[in-house]
């Protein structure tokens, strides 16, 4: 069965202000810039990236049954009548989809944070499912390139549409949130991620502080109280003329409070009082942090008129995404043990919250709590201080086995107590062997680090090796 029309191709070109030499007749089912992924009456964006040029691959994406090409320059070989020419492609994407935001009459939130952002984004995505269709991004599409696409991939009947907005510089956030308008804002938190763009988390806040800037009139901001920048937060949304504010935490004064949280290994047993309205309910993927991002998705539910109830009860289904939390089973001998990935990034702030979710973790029979951990990137001159600093999570954890890879990990390495010491590499891959020496039955393994220090195919070793 084929998906839904998305455009009439006359209604693409319009938005785009395209030219076309084949008319204007025939159907978009679908967006795509990856011509490896494209499917029939897809219409293909050949976008200009830093290392490829997506003109290179229009003939394929033609051949696997795109039903036309957006381009900036003539391509050889292929069918004109086949084209959409602009003078940009991702200023004539970034059309397309502020089109498919203005005929879309859905509630929209928009999630911004230095960590938690895509994990939330599901967690509204289930629960918002109780309630009515749901439109949001298929993975982490939060830049300058994912957020008009996923716009653009947008159907016009929907109830409710949900975008993660990220940001490694200031004013990155503007232009996207302007062209997501949404009636709901989410801040997940404001942590020391990305210090190599910035001089000091103070203009973290002030650039996650711009998602207000495109709230439509009488939008909502929802708010961890916990945070260092709550104050900060709400003073700029009250400039910005945001009508609401929602505060979500354990503080007594949270308008969404925590009241009590049992952490399992792999769940969270969650009791809340939202607005006066206690409710109790499960998170189906372990974690304190993925509680506190509960209380911002129940929020926004009640903000955007969902049924607060059944989202609630749809979190016990709630998993934590690829890389950030996902858990596997390892086949050890006759028996297993458990592997968590997050291997999709780290700072210090997700590193705590990551060892707090192995402290938690329940390693079987003789089985051992083993954190493998690389480094984590872009925070500049914190980095020293950021990766030493991280000893006492580990003790509280009580970790029993720690495997390190990486320069910046190296200051953490020598504080080390011997007794825990697994193995340390400069670099991750090298670790491959040790690690899978130490894995025993009933063990909890835990792999964390930024992308760039390249802890997923250590993922992809235990995997391979332990099936």
């Amino acid at each position: 069965m084929k998906p839904d029309i998305l455009w009439q191709v006359s209604e693409a070109i319009l938005a785009m202000e395209a030219q076309s030499a084949c008319g204007s007749e025939g159907a978009i089912r679908g967006i795509s810039i990856d011509s490896r992924t494209v499917q029939e009456d897809d219409l293909f964006f050949a976008i200009l990236g830093d290392q490829l040029d997506g003109h290179d691959y229009v003939e394929n994406a033609l051949a696997q049954g795109a039903c036309a090409a957006v381009v900036s320059r003539p391509v050889e070989g292929v069918d004109p009548e086949k084209l959409l020419s602009v003078a940009d492609t991702l200023v004539a994407l970034n059309r397309l989809g502020i089109a498919a935001r203005a005929r879309n009459a859905a509630k929209v939130i928009a999630v911004t944070g230095s960590v938690g952002k895509t994990g939330t984004k599901e967690g509204l995505r289930l629960a918002l499912e109780k309630s009515g269709l749901v439109h949001a991004a298929v993975a982490s599409f939060n830049n300058h390139w994912g957020v008009p696409l996923t716009l653009a991939r947008w159907p016009q009947k929907c109830d409710f549409g949900i975008f993660e907005i990220g940001m490694n510089h200031a004013n990155e956030i503007t232009p996207l949130v302007k062209m997501v308008r949404p009636h709901i804002a989410i801040i997940t938190n404001v942590a020391p991620v990305h210090l190599m763009y910035f001089s000091s988390v103070d203009e973290i806040a002030k650039a996650k502080a711009e998602i207000f800037c495109g709230l439509e009139p009488g939008g909502t901001a929802i708010l961890n109280r916990e945070n260092p920048y709550f104050d900060y937060l709400v003073d700029a949304a009250r400039q910005a003329g945001v009508a609401e504010i929602i505060s979500v935490g354990e503080h007594k004064d949270a308008m969404v409070r925590l009241v009590n949280c049992d952490l399992y290994g792999d769940k969270s047993h969650v009791s809340v009082d939202l607005m006066g309205q206690s409710i109790t309910y499960d998170v189906g993927a372990p974690g304190k942090h993925l509680v506190v991002n509960s209380l911002g998705v129940l929020a926004a539910v009640k903000a955007a008129g969902g049924n607060v109830k059944l989202a609630a009860a749809a979190l016990q289904d709630w998993k934590a995404p690829v890389g950030r939390g996902a858990q596997h089973r390892l086949k050890v001998g006759e028996d297993s043990a458990v592997l968590i990935d997050e291997t999709f990034n780290a700072n210090p702030t997700s590193m705590r919250a990551a060892l707090a979710t192995l402290a938690s973790a329940n390693p079987h029979g003789n089985g051992r709590r083993i954190a493998v951990i690389g480094d984590m990137l872009e925070l500049g001159e914190i980095s020293k201080d950021a990766h030493r600093e991280l000893l006492q999570p580990l003790l509280d954890a009580k970790v029993d086995k720690v495997f390190a890879a990486g320069s910046h990990m190296r200051f953490l390495w020598d504080d080390i107590p011997a007794d825990i010491k697994g193995a340390y590499a400069p670099d991750a891959i090298s670790l491959e062997q040790n690690l899978i020496e130490a894995v025993q039955p009933g063990d909890v393994v835990m792999i964390k680090g930024s992308k760039g220090s390249r802890l997923g195919p250590l993922v992809d070793a235990l995997l391979t090796y332990f099936r």
